[in-house]
């Protein structure tokens, strides 16, 4: 199975740079690893919503859509978990 690849939706980007360095590092790490798995073991699926998938790092909650056909993993919200849903 190839690998996806990982597209940053503008506003994700900026989320990701205003992080801690050391929160930064970690999810950036974590989301390399859904190239090869990208809906691994503790991945929900939003409900309401069609192709939207949350994962847990640490405090902070990444929530992205994948695109099977095309091997697309779209990261659209990077927020600390008190922001993330509203």
């Amino acid at each position: 199975m190839p690998d996806y690849a990982v597209l940053f939706a503008r506003s994700a980007r900026k989320e990701l740079e205003n992080l801690p360095v050391l929160a930064g590092r970690k999810i950036l790490s974590t989301i390399e690893r859904l190239k090869t798995n990208p809906r691994p073991s503790g991945v929900r699926k939003l409900k309401g919503v069609e192709n939207l998938w949350r994962l847990r790092v640490g405090e902070y909650r990444v929530v992205y859509a994948v695109d099977d056909t095309h091997n697309l993993i779209d990261i659209q919200v990077i927020r600390h978990r008190k922001d993330v849903y509203r």
